[in-house]
């Protein structure tokens, strides 16, 4: 789930504050807790039953029974609290545990449906002081403070004191800590490939620069070229281009106008790891296994949704009332982002993903992956993409159309693991664009696995003939945009250009005649297909002229395909080398849209196709070029990938890897590409903290920022393919 997100109404949190003195009151807060200190026994404090409260000096302590499943399975709390939307609260407590458990601080809805509106998970120890500050997103008299301190197998035991919730403090000012003015990718760059960086600097005139190594020695230098004003972050910025210097190495700094760059290599095997770990993401994204801890370290969990209790599980789903009167086995798949839903869509451009990288990285078939298939005769890649494969094909009904989407009949908090998840599980409508999604990809997979399964290979091209006549002969079925309950919602009003995908996928496996007509008679055929944003699952005519592009065919103006995919690099090319941070992106009027890494990535997809169609290293050059900026050449100063970089991403939205707020559970994988600068804002979080944000800085690395910070497959699918294409050509 991501891009029309319906979360829980989860404000923001700020920085946490241990062992720190409580703030002096001002004379407008008001203290919404009742005998917080406990100095008149434990009323109106409540706890879950087999837990009594008891008093020891002057903490109100409990013995946590051991065995429970939840983090809400015990706790204490205290109800009838008042809280007003916009209001900004002080929550502080003093809290000691045994070592090693964590408690979940949290301010939320007495009754159903429980929302929560702040919450922390500190790991305890002896008794310390902890104090945030939220905004309340929604008024209510019925609002709870609440320490939940279930979810552990072993007993133990809590104290809790001075528990506040002050309201009419004045909110926090959020100030990202950007660290170094000098800003560069901080991975690494190839020797023989171009090397920039961005300066953020006062100064209107060039500026001496040099690149030292690991040991302080300067191994070049230069001056900077001014820039002006960059728009998307409303710096004043010089760029640096240190290019001729190529010899390999680690810990390399740049320094320019007093500021030293964080560290970053020079050569290319973080691109070969990089690879393998952008698509290792997917095996932890997968629905209906265990993920085994031997192969993800920190990673194993239960097999999610296969109708082991809690789950109500994804072996016989039925549809949403009215929808259809059968059910479906939709076991498997890839969990599609933070959440527990499944879309075909979303599914298909990134299996796509997958599967292009197959076809045009033929080095990608020998690398390992880790995975249960591991060590087949079966490209590690493909066994992957072949989960996905399988759900999909499971979501064609009987008539051969495709159900848009299957998930959770409500929205689920943070977090939570797949196995716990106990929501009834629903099939959505069938859509137009979900039926072609899986005429595209089957056809797709039936050229490709040929080769290693032709049985499987006969079925996906009969489902995706049967696919592509129900959509060309049944009434156009549009996914509704209010449809967003418990899962997104992935509405798109333009299905021609799914037409023209499937049309061009049927043609390239198959050679007929009537998929021919079809690919040159759409309208998308002619059209230009590389807008702002190339692709994404709702835009998907550019990833067929790609695929007829480059892959051997004999469809009539071949040629004016190819010159059409170059004319769109030309124009990313265009953008980039105006951009003094080198982004091929520049949304109009400076809007950042949701998955805003996504949308670069895919458009640096674009170069790769046309440096493989012309040769010309000027693609090359821009593909690299792009990297940077997701790999800390930003105005964030941050890699946006988990793992690559010495700062980056570590908190994306997600229920499973949430060590934000559960330290038990894990960070996201390395390899994770977080969504990135959204200027729309959409969560209470960015919209307390990122609030008049400009372009990049409309980003936080929060767990509750669902609208700047989730992780998603086709973000990550967009990764793989690029980092597959570097390792291919140093």
């Amino acid at each position: 789930m991501h891009l029309w997100e319906r979360s829980l109404a989860i404000s923001a949190t700020t920085l946490l504050l241990v062992g720190a003195a409580v703030v002096p009151a001002l004379a407008d807060e008001v203290e919404q807790v009742v005998n917080g200190g406990f100095d008149s026994g434990t009323d109106p404090f409540w706890s879950t039953s087999g837990m009594p409260i008891a008093l020891s000096d002057g903490q109100a302590c409990v013995d946590v029974p051991g065995g429970t499943a939840n983090r809400w399975d015990a706790a204490i709390g205290q109800n009838d609290i008042d809280l007003v939307a916009g209001e900004t609260y002080r929550f502080a407590f003093d809290a000691s545990g045994d070592a090693g458990h964590v408690v979940r601080a949290v301010t939320g809805l007495a009754v159903s449906p429980y929302d929560t509106y702040f919450e922390q998970s500190p790991a305890l120890g002896g008794l310390q002081h902890y104090e945030y500050t939220f905004t309340a997103s929604t008024s209510t008299a019925q609002g709870q403070v609440a320490f939940q301190v279930g979810g552990s197998a072993e007993p133990w035991h809590f104290c809790v004191d001075n528990v506040s919730l002050v309201g009419g403090v004045p909110p926090e000012v959020y100030v990202p800590d950007t660290g170094p003015r000098v800003r560069v990718n901080q991975v690494a760059y190839l020797p023989a490939g171009p090397k920039g960086a961005t300066l953020v600097t006062e100064a209107t005139s060039a500026l001496p620069w040099h690149l030292s190594d690991d040991n302080g020695k300067v191994v070049a230098s230069g001056r900077s070229v001014p820039r002006g004003v960059d728009a998307s972050s409303g710096q004043n910025v010089h760029s640096i281009d240190f290019s001729r210097f190529t010899k390999p190495g680690s810990g390399y700094t740049l320094t320019a106008d007093g500021e030293t760059s964080r560290p970053f290599d020079i050569g290319a095997a973080a691109y070969d790891r990089l690879r393998a770990d952008s698509l290792k993401f997917f095996y932890t994204q997968r629905s209906g296994i265990a993920i085994d801890d031997a192969l993800r370290p920190g990673y194993g969990r239960p097999a999610g949704h296969v109708d082991v209790a809690p789950n109500q599980g994804d072996g016989d789903v039925p549809c949403q009332p009215g929808v259809c009167d059968y059910r479906l086995d939709v076991r498997g798949g890839w969990y599609d982002a933070g959440d527990h839903g499944k879309y075909v869509v979303n599914g298909g451009i990134s299996v796509w993903g997958l599967l292009s990288e197959y076809e045009q990285s033929r080095g990608v078939r020998k690398v390992s992956l880790n995975i249960p298939e591991s060590g087949d005769r079966i490209p590690d890649i493909l066994d992957e993409a072949r989960w996905e494969l399988d759900f999909l094909l499971e979501m064609q009904a009987p008539d051969g159309m495709v159900h848009h989407k299957i998930h959770d009949q409500a929205w689920t908090g943070l977090p939570l693991l797949p196995s716990a998840d106990p929501q009834p599980r629903e099939l959505h409508p069938v859509s137009t664009a979900a039926t072609l999604n899986l005429a595209a990809t089957a056809a797709q997979a039936a050229r490709i696995y040929s080769r290693y399964d032709p049985a499987f290979a006969k079925r996906a091209l009969a489902a995706a003939t049967k696919a592509y006549t129900a959509a060309k002969t049944h009434p156009i079925a549009l996914a509704p945009e209010s449809d967003g309950v418990g899962g997104g919602a992935y509405n798109d009003t333009k299905v021609t250009d799914d037409f023209y995908w499937a049309a061009a996928e049927l043609y390239l496996t198959t050679g007929e005649k009537r998929y021919a007509t079809d690919v040159i008679t759409s309208p998308e055929h002619t059209a230009d297909s590389f807008g702002p944003a190339a692709f994404d699952w709702a835009a998907t005519a550019a990833p067929a002229k790609m695929d007829l592009a480059l892959l051997p065919n004999k469809l009539p103006g071949l040629n004016g395909v190819k010159a059409q995919v170059v004319a769109g690099a030309d124009k990313y090319l265009a953008v980039q080398r105006a951009h003094p941070y080198g982004v091929a992106y520049a949304p109009a009027n400076n809007v950042w849209d949701w998955g805003s890494n996504s949308i670069i990535a895919n458009n640096l997809v674009v170069l790769t196709a046309a440096h493989q169609l012309t040769g010309r290293a000027k693609y090359r050059d821009g593909v690299l070029t792009g990297l940077d900026y997701l790999l800390g050449r930003n105005a964030l100063n941050r890699s946006y990938v988990t793992g690559y970089g010495e700062v980056s991403a570590q908190n994306e939205h997600s229920r499973w890897y949430a060590a934000q707020l559960d330290p038990a559970l894990p960070h996201p994988p390395a390899g994770s590409l977080a969504g990135g600068p959204n200027s729309s804002i959409q969560d209470p979080l960015a919209q307390e903290k990122l609030k008049g944000c400009v372009g990049q800085f409309c980003y936080i690395d929060d767990i509750q920022s669902w609208s700047t910070n989730e992780l998603a497959i086709n973000w990550n699918a967009a990764l793989a393919r690029l980092t597959g294409y570097v390792a291919e050509i140093h």
